[in-house]
């Protein structure tokens, strides 16, 4: 046995068992209308991302998250579900999806899919039967409550998207309202009737039978909700009722899904989205290790880019989930949020400067974004296009179409530098939403020829992470920095990394004693300007520059 092969092994004995593929991860979220087109119509479909397989698993990435994709109007993009259990003609059809999961698979990657459990379609077949009449089969599928004194709705929820509006619809025709936490078109099922939950186990089943590793389940901490409806206190009176919906028979359901789930080979999971923005909430959704595999952490898709702010939203979730057992997740963007460059360009002090200073310093600021992600404890969640490093586009009024506001961050991938970047419109059209602004720069062709763009931080980020048994599922100790500087230890046996962020415009230099309390020396594994690869690092971090390091001559 050689030395090295030696230190693996005892590396494997030392960081105890194997851990689930999920904790391991990195998943890549794929938005299909705006990831890859296949048929020149300029919406994305399951063709056009099966073609760019090799993309994604030249990244490094390990699983891929599919945003929904089933039959629906679209009036939320796929969020308003009219049949759980076929593709919509617009992103392919079953035998597209059943050839895209062989494939992912045979590329040694993992997909989870999206599964909208809260809310359905109004023109889903079971609430055109339930509005159909009072006594119709499917009427207590759905929340129905008889006006308040006076007519109005029967509580004080309001409505995602806009806060102003009741989280209700009055049917005239029955004389009653309709509860829906997000837009009418989206009327919330009554996970209380045991035909509901039989129902949607049956639509997980579907799905798992044809191969899929797991879902995403979208608000599923709205799945139960207290039966008698109360008001919300004034103090949460203005907020969406989806934000503060929080009720023990919630955690009932998700164990009753899990424990389906748990009847399938091959470690099925699934990730909630708990809207919830207090980790000490998202803890419980964990369970005893019974509930949900993982669960999104939001915090940081509103925390500024400060090393102050950053080490409470690490202290937090170290509080608050590892007694518990429970694995973080960490996300910076995704198809709800901004992205996360065009939000840590606003409110910066860049007053005075020109664009080409701005740009510079901004791509820096994304570039460390990228090693503090995929260097924290937990798993990371990547959204399409940050390793392009893209931003927001500003959508024209007259091309705006989300009932969220949320156009800006779900701009189609530039795949090449050529007119129409990769995405050509039969008949001279154009995609359903303008492209970014950069994509001449800023496509996947053009990065990948250049070997200093952040394409390449990203595949170099990813392939360190593979390497090192420490950044994939190791310990973690925040370290005494500087102001404007975050640092933390990642241990698993005898592997150690440190990853050190500068949050500032000034240089920093480290006391190497302040990264394992002695003098040994450090190799930069990974900076994020490239900087120092491969040789001794000098202790000394650049302005906005991140970087992770292991020990000298190991």
């Amino acid at each position: 046995m050689t030395d090295d092969v030696a230190a693996r092994a005892a590396d494997q004995v030392a960081a105890g068992p194997s851990h689930p593929w999920w904790q391991e991860a990195v998943f890549y979220q794929i938005y299909p209308r705006s990831f890859a087109d296949g048929d020149g119509d300029g919406v994305g479909d399951l063709p056009g991302l099966r073609s760019r397989l090799g993309y994604l698993a030249d990244l490094g990435v390990d699983a891929l998250w599919l945003s929904p994709f089933y039959r629906s109007p679209m009036a939320d993009f796929g969020y308003d579900v009219s049949d759980y259990c076929d593709v919509d003609p617009l992103f392919g059809t079953l035998e597209d999806f059943d050839r895209l999961v062989e494939e992912v698979h045979a590329a040694g990657l993992r997909i989870i899919i999206d599964w909208v459990p809260n809310h359905t379609s109004s023109a889903h077949p079971w609430f055109v039967d339930a509005r159909s009449g009072r006594t119709s089969a499917h009427r207590t599928w759905y929340v129905w409550r008889d006006p308040a004194p006076g007519g109005g709705p029967p509580n004080n929820w309001r409505a995602a998207f806009d806060p102003a509006a009741p989280a209700w619809t009055f049917d005239e025709a029955s004389g009653q309202w309709y509860l829906h936490l997000f837009e009418p078109s989206q009327p919330d099922l009554d996970w209380d009737e045991p035909a509901v939950r039989e129902a949607m186990a049956d639509v997980l089943r579907f799905w798992l039978d044809r191969g899929v590793d797991g879902f995403r389940a979208d608000v599923v901490h709205c799945i139960g909700k207290d039966p008698a409806l109360p008001d919300n206190p004034p103090e949460v009176e203005s907020l969406p009722h989806c934000v503060v919906n929080d009720v023990p028979v919630t955690h009932q359901r998700i164990r009753e899904l899990r424990a389906l789930l748990d009847t399938y080979p091959g470690d099925r999971m699934m990730v909630g989205e708990v809207y919830l923005l207090s980790a000490a909430q998202v803890a419980t959704y964990y369970g005893d290790g019974n509930e949900l595999h993982l669960a999104f952490n939001f915090s940081p898709l509103y925390a500024l880019w400060q090393a102050d702010t950053w080490r409470q939203q690490v202290e937090e979730v170290d509080r608050e989930l590892v007694p518990r057992g429970a694995w973080p997740t960490w996300v910076l963007s995704n198809h709800d949020n901004r992205r996360h460059r065009t939000r840590y360009d606003v409110g910066a002090s860049w007053a005075g400067e020109d664009d080409a200073t701005r740009e510079r310093r901004s791509e820096r600021r994304a570039r460390a974004a990228a090693v503090l992600l995929l260097g924290l404890r937990g798993t990371p969640f990547l959204y399409q296009g940050e390793e392009l490093g893209l931003t927001d586009i500003d959508v024209p009024e007259a091309r705006r179409v989300d009932p969220g506001g949320r156009d800006g961050c779900r701009a189609p991938l530039p795949w090449d530098a050529t007119p129409d970047h990769g995405w050509p419109v039969t008949g001279g059209g154009k995609p359903w939403l303008p492209l970014p602004a950069d994509a001449t720069e800023r496509n996947a062709a053009s990065q990948q020829d250049d070997a200093g763009s952040i394409l390449h931080l990203y595949r170099r980020l990813l392939a360190a992470r593979h390497g090192s048994p420490a950044l994939r599922h190791g310990d973690q100790r925040l370290l005494d920095m500087p102001g404007g500087v975050l640092g933390f230890a990642r241990t698993a046996g005898t592997d150690r990394r440190v990853v050190l962020v500068n949050f500032t415009d000034d240089d920093h230099d480290i006391d190497p004693t302040a990264l394992s309390g002695t003098t040994m020396a450090w190799r930069v594994d990974v900076a994020s300007d490239a900087e120092g690869e491969g040789r001794p690092w000098r202790g000394r971090l650049a302005p906005d520059q991140a970087v992770v390091l292991s020990p000298a001559g190991i």
